[in-house]
């Protein structure tokens, strides 16, 4: 089974995450990968930004794919921006999942988000490649995460050679 770090913007988004990230539990037979609950994640935040990184980093620390989970402010988000650099540099895969088409409480859906991997480029020999380019988004909705999630880690996996 592999170890999925979740990134995602806690404060406007855990209503959706929690639909996504508990799918994989259900469907794995097994624990997923940790997260704070939002005290915990505000408690983390008070003891600082070197904190915050030795947090993120021991979660990284042993996975082999990262989980962008898109909604609407996700893609302006320090430590989700972070988290994707980071993501970049162990060698990770990635990929991305809009949540904006999952209802929340009250039924409701959001308009089209951001594709945070549009803020990242690589440049090799003077020819610029957009994140965008390198790790596939997927709609949960539309594309069938609840059938599909785990296909989407294996493929982001063998990509990055885990």
């Amino acid at each position: 089974m592999r170890k999925v770090f979740f990134s995602f913007h806690y404060k406007r988004d855990i209503q959706r995450v929690s639909i996504v990230r508990n799918s994989w539990r259900f469907r794995q037979k097994g624990e997923a990968t940790p997260f704070l609950d939002r005290a915990e994640w505000e408690q983390l935040k008070r003891r600082g930004e070197d904190a915050v990184k030795r947090w993120i980093n021991s979660q990284l620390t042993g996975s082999t794919v990262t989980v962008v989970l898109i909604g609407k402010e996700t893609g302006s988000r320090k430590w989700v921006n972070y988290e994707i650099e980071r993501s970049y540099v162990l060698g990770h895969g990635m990929l991305g999942i809009y949540l904006n088409n999952i209802p929340d409480f009250f039924g409701t859906t959001e308009s089209a988000c951001l594709n945070p991997f549009s803020n990242w480029y690589i440049e090799n020999d003077s020819r610029r490649t957009n994140f965008s380019e390198m790790y596939p988004v997927y709609d949960w909705v539309k594309d069938n995460g609840f059938l599909n999630f785990a296909n989407w880690v294996e493929q982001a996996a063998r990509k990055a050679g885990k």
